[in-house]
């Protein structure tokens, strides 16, 4: 139990830094001028903050109760399509999806699901 605690721990704090450097600093110009010409601000509020801390302990439950089914090509294969291409296709469809931001954002993404698995086997 210590071993799963501290594996979806860690899982979470990755995920959670992964996505923080890749939209609030890599990427945020280009989030803020998408908002900006759709007439809205670009969620930054620390309850944004707080949800996507959410997401990303849920991300990080998912990908490691995936990784007790299947093999690592498995989950990261399964794992990067219900995170990220589901989430992209979604805002994507809401017109709230800069889609300039995809060819950093997919291998930045992929990179993100990878090294979660990776620190997920390393507790296991």
């Amino acid at each position: 139990m210590r071993k799963t605690a501290l594996s979806i721990s860690l899982s979470m704090i990755w995920i959670s830094i992964s996505e923080f450097y890749r939209n609030s600093i890599l990427l945020h110009t280009i989030w803020a001028l998408h908002y900006q010409n759709l007439g809205m601000s670009f969620p930054e509020a620390p309850v944004n903050g707080l949800i996507w801390g959410v997401w990303s302990l849920i991300f990080a439950i998912i990908i490691f109760i995936l990784f007790q089914k299947f093999n690592f090509w498995e989950t990261f294969i399964l794992s990067w399509l219900i995170g990220f291409l589901m989430m992209w296709l979604v805002i994507g469809n809401l017109g709230i999806l800069p889609l300039s931001i995809l060819p950093f954002a997919i291998p930045l993404s992929l990179l993100e699901v990878f090294i979660t698995i990776h620190i997920i086997r390393f507790f296991k």
